[in-house]
């Protein structure tokens, strides 16, 4: 069982919603990361979803762009963000972590040795925002043997046939995307969540995450209510980008945002 089922598994005893929050790595330098995916651990996360940066982020909207920016100005590699998660795994063995970003890092690397070096970091999920399940059997062949959980992502639009296919591929749990458009663009009407991931569930036993248009405990609260994990990234990254010339707050200030939407989920 990979850490991320496990992790389910130990909420759904608890009867407990998991909150996930995203940011990328080196945003707003590479020495903030480690100790605030420590920080937001301690503040009630359950899985931690890290951001790597790429040039082209083009599923993301301005804030999450402007922090693959910023990490980049600092040389942050895939290989970097791998560094991060095994200094993480030296204090916590057990949070699981999620890559998300975009192929072609991955593709530069390799396949099998991206799988291989992420599996010894500590790696547990990995989401690649442009990698259809259709074309993701390398990639797939090269996680599974490590017990690495591919995730894709849903959307408004997707057909049930399509999200059969994508049900069907994906392992750890599914993402649903619950506005149209990109990372934090669009208003979350918890009614149509609702009815889409009771649609979803139709289709797999796999806990159904949901992310974008989440902005504060109010609506952390309500999408939790829906879904078996709350995703949360912009308002987040918002705050990183705020802070980035007293990087020693940053920390402070994001396990603060989550601790109230962590309190709010917990009160359904």
């Amino acid at each position: 069982m990979s850490r991320i089922s496990d992790r389910y598994k130990q909420l759904e005893e608890r009867g407990r919603v998991a909150l996930i929050p995203f940011v990328t790595a080196g945003d707003p330098g590479p020495a903030v990361t480690v100790p605030l995916m420590h920080a937001m651990v301690e503040a009630g996360a359950d899985i931690i979803e890290l951001g790597v940066p790429f040039s082209d982020p083009m599923a993301d909207g301005p804030v999450i762009q402007r922090a693959s920016e910023r990490a980049l100005e600092h040389g942050i590699s895939l290989r970097d963000v791998l560094a991060m998660v095994h200094k993480f795994r030296e204090r916590d063995t057990s949070t699981p972590v999620v890559l998300m970003g975009y192929l072609n890092p991955i593709e530069v690397m390799g396949y099998e040795v991206f799988a291989l070096a992420a599996h010894e970091a500590g790696v547990d999920g990995v989401l690649t925002v442009d990698l259809p399940p259709e074309e993701a059997d390398d990639l797939l062949s090269s996680l599974r043997p490590r017990d690495i959980d591919p995730i894709f992502l849903m959307a408004p639009t997707t057909t049930e046939d399509r999200m059969q296919r994508i049900c069907d591929t994906a392992s750890g749990f599914v993402y649903y995307v619950s506005v149209k458009g990109i990372t934090g663009a669009g208003h979350l009407a918890i009614g149509d969540v609702a009815a889409k991931t009771a649609e979803i569930r139709k289709h797999t036993r796999l806990p159904v995450g949901v992310g974008f248009g989440i902005k504060d405990a109010k609506t952390a609260q309500a999408v939790a209510q829906v879904a078996d994990a709350v995703i949360v990234g912009s308002v987040l990254v918002k705050r990183i980008e705020e802070l980035r010339e007293t990087p020693e707050e940053i920390a402070p200030a994001v396990a603060m945002i989550l601790s109230s939407m962590r309190h709010a989920i917990d009160l359904i």
